[in-house]
C-alpha cells in the first residue's frame, strides 16, 4: 500500500477549509492546515485525527511568502511528500464603492485572495512535480459576476480563474483547477450581510438575507466535500478548468466516497 496522500490547505481554522480538512482526514490522508487562529487550527486537528487522519498545523497570515515556505519544508520534513494544495483562504471585504473604498484595504483583498495562493504555489511547486500533483484553487461566482461595492473580491477572484489557467499550461505534470464553491453558510456570508449595508443596492443586500433566512446557503460541507475529492482524484484533463462544485462528475463520486457527514 502507497504512503497515505498529503495536502496542505490554506485558511483551514473553519468554514469550507476547516471541512475539506477533515474530509481529508475520514480517507487517512495527512493534512497542514494553515490559518491565523491556533485555536481554532487545533480544533479541526484533533477533529482530523479523531477521524484517523493526521495533522500539522502552522499559524500564520497568508499574505507574507515566508509563511507558505514554512508550510511546505514542515509538510515535507513531518510527513515525506506533498500530493496537493488547497487554496481555499480569501475575504470578502472591502464592502465599498471604488470611488470610495480605502486602497489598503483593497490591497489586502489581493493580497489575500490573489497573492496568498501565488506564494503557495510557488512554494509548493517542486515538491509538487515530485508527485505529479494537484493544486485546487477555491475560487467564486464572483469572478464572472460583477456585484457592486465588491471590486477587489470580485477583481482578485476572476484574477485567481485565469492564474489556475496559466498555471496548468506551465506545469503540464500538475492538475490545477479552480473551483466555485456555490453560497456557502459560512462567517463571509454573515460579514456581508452585516457590512453590505448602506454601501450595496439594498436589493443585493436583501437577497443575501432571504438566502439565508429561507435555509438556501449550502451547509460547509457541502463544497468542502467536492474540494476533497478533487484534492485526490481531478483528472489531468481537467487542469486549467473553472468547475463547479456540485456538477455531478465532482460531487457524486465525492459523496461516494466521503459520504453525507464528516
Amino acid at each position: 500500500m502507497g504512503k497515505a496522500p498529503v495536502v496542505i490547505i490554506t485558511g483551514a481554522s473553519r468554514g469550507i477549509g476547516g471541512w475539506v480538512a477533515r474530509c481529508l482526514g475520514k480517507v487517512g490522508a495527512s493534512v497542514t492546515i494553515l490559518a491565523r487562529s491556533k485555536e481554532d487550527l487545533s480544533a479541526v486537528a484533533r477533529d482530523v485525527e479523531a477521524k484517523g487522519g493526521r495533522a500539522l498545523t502552522v499559524v500564520g497570515d497568508i499574505r507574507y511568502p515566508e509563511i507558505h515556505e514554512v508550510a511546505v519544508e514542515k509538510t515535507v520534513s513531518d510527513f515525506g511528500q506533498i500530493n496537493a494544495i488547497v487554496n481555499n483562504a480569501g475575504i470578502a471585504g472591502p464592502l465599498a464603492p471604488v470611488s470610495a473604498v480605502d486602497p489598503e484595504q483593497w490591497m489586502s483583498n489581493i493580497q489575500t485572495n490573489l497573492l496568498g495562493p501565488f506564494y503557495m504555489a510557488r512554494s509548493a511547486i517542486p515538491e509538487l512535480r515530485k508527485t505529479e500533483g494537484r493544486i485546487v484553487n477555491v475560487g467564486s461566482g464572483a469572478s464572472t459576476l460583477p456585484i457592486p461595492s465588491a471590486s477587489a473580491y470580485c477583481a482578485s477572484k476572476a484574477a485567481l480563474n485565469h492564474f489556475t489557467a496559466v498555471l496548468a499550461q506551465e506545469e503540464p505534470l500538475l492538475t490545477v483547477v479552480a473551483v466555485r464553491p456555490g453560497m456557502v453558510d459560512t462567517d463571509m456570508q454573515a460579514f456581508i450581510r452585516r457590512q453590505g449595508h448602506g454601501v450595496m443596492p439594498p436589493e443585493q443586500v436583501s437577497f443575501y438575507q432571504t438566502m439565508k433566512d429561507e435555509g438556501q446557503l449550502e451547509p460547509p460541507l457541502v463544497p468542502a466535500r467536492s474540494i476533497a475529492w478533487l484534492s485526490l482524484h481531478a483528472p489531468r484533463e481537467w487542469s486549467g478548468d473553472f468547475l463547479d462544485y456540485d456538477n455531478p462528475q465532482i460531487a457524486l463520486p465525492a459523496l461516494e466516497l466521503l459520504g453525507e457527514s464528516a
